[in-house]
């Protein structure tokens, strides 16, 4: 099977060269030049234009996976749509907004292809893990793509066909805002015991003794722990922690269904705050928690 894979930064290339790996034959394409030649050098075929990745496909389906930021999404799809060929799939396994999702689909439908959401998880760790994926949008399109997502699930990873348009990024949506109140109730914890009554507490050994099947047991617990193995004081970490949007727009859609989201609300205001010179111990270690799974840059 031939695909395209659009957008070669930490996630975009481990997907390219997982596939790749897997005897998948990839079209690599992103704007850095130098990107393309690196994975030229590994045997994809690259790629330095739209016009190019067209062409790669010769007669075959085009199939292309776009892993590019959300507010480029839209001006990105718009160029696509004026070279694809109909019948095509096109894939986003990006961050964004599951309603923004309902309508790009609605658009790519209209033009005689299909638009699958496949909100992707696994951060810099999926090559070597497996990522964990959640796929919305036409069924028929989900099975023809299946072989894709089981090469991109080994060894440990996972995927799941949700349901009609939107569906995948609405549950990755969920996904990274749970993930926020995690993060903030570890490094809450963690502060605790740092300037807690007794001085000195060893937090490696303390995030290693309940990584060993207590009930927080985590791999975010466990980057907490090796984060402190490494760097004990944190030091060097200014405690800016940025935000992706997902929590943003999960905790409106909780808002317009009346349900009420305290702890998601509460991990979300921390990271704000943040950003306004609000810091200490607690948003240092979230800030490297992230640098940890994502590889964002621990400092602003």
């Amino acid at each position: 099977m031939k695909i395209a894979v659009i957008g070669l930064g930490k996630m975009g290339g481990q997907i390219a060269r997982k596939l790749h790996e897997d005897n998948f034959t990839i079209i690599a394409h992103d704007a850095k030049k130098e990107t393309i030649d690196e994975m030229k050098k590994l045997g994809m075929l690259p790629a330095y234009s739209k016009e190019e990745v067209v062409a790669c496909f010769g007669q075959d389906k085009v199939i292309i996976w776009l892993m590019l930021p959300t507010e480029i999404m839209d001006i990105e799809l718009d160029n696509w749509l004026k070279l694809l060929p109909k019948g095509g799939i096109i894939i986003d396994g990006g961050n964004s907004d599951f309603r923004l999702t309902k309508e790009r689909s609605k658009k790519v439908t209209a033009l005689g292809s299909n638009y699958l959401d496949v909100g992707t998880s696994g951060g810099i760790w999926g090559y070597q893990n497996g990522f964990a994926m959640m796929a919305g949008g036409d069924r028929q399109s989900f099975l023809e793509i299946e072989p894709i997502l089981k090469t991109l699930a080994k060894p440990e990873g996972a995927y799941w066909h949700f349901g009609e348009s939107g569906a995948g990024h609405f549950v990755k949506m969920t996904h990274n805002a749970i993930e926020y109140g995690m993060m903030e109730s570890l490094a809450e914890g963690y502060r605790l015991l740092k300037e807690g009554p007794y001085k000195n507490l060893d937090l490696y050994r303390a995030g290693d003794v309940w990584q060993h099947h207590s009930v927080v047991t985590s791999w975010l617990n466990e980057l907490s722990r090796d984060a402190f193995k490494e760097n004990p004081e944190l030091t060097g970490i200014e405690g800016f922690v940025a935000e992706s949007g997902e929590a943003r727009w999960a905790l409106g859609v909780a808002k317009q269904l009346g349900i009420e989201t305290p702890a998601m609300q509460a991990a979300f205001d921390v990271r704000l705050d943040s950003q306004k010179g609000k810091v200490n111990f607690a948003t240092k270690l979230l800030a490297a928690m992230r640098n940890a799974f994502g590889g964002h840059k621990i400092n602003k």
